[in-house]
């Protein structure tokens, strides 16, 4: 089985490449983990590949917060500097020199 390195890791920020939205890194699923009706929602000359790493995202755009599920190919590093306020953020990481990092009780 070929196993995939991700590309990015929990805690860092990202953008999505097409729509404008970025977000903090809070978990990663080796491949698709979600459901089939989520995938197939998808229009399917832009649904990504399932053999991919996918991320769970606190994110924002300019009109709201929610959480993301986005597959690696379709994420970009965020490399503005500009802090994500998520209100979750803050119950999950705490916001160092070097970006974001899990609290001591989120950490395996």
């Amino acid at each position: 089985m070929d196993q995939r390195q991700a590309k990015f890791q929990i805690g860092q920020v990202v953008q999505h490449r097409i729509f404008d939205f970025r977000g903090v890194i809070f978990d990663v699923d080796p491949e698709f983990a979600n459901t089939d009706e989520w995938y197939e929602a998808i229009p399917e000359d832009m649904r990504p590949a399932k053999d991919q790493p996918y991320y769970h995202l606190f994110a924002e755009n300019d009109k709201s917060h929610y959480v993301a599920y986005v597959s690696e190919g379709n994420l970009v590093p965020d490399d503005s500097e500009t802090p994500v306020s998520h209100p979750d953020i803050p119950h999950f990481f705490e916001f160092t020199a070097d970006g974001y990092a899990l609290k001591a009780y989120h950490t395996n």
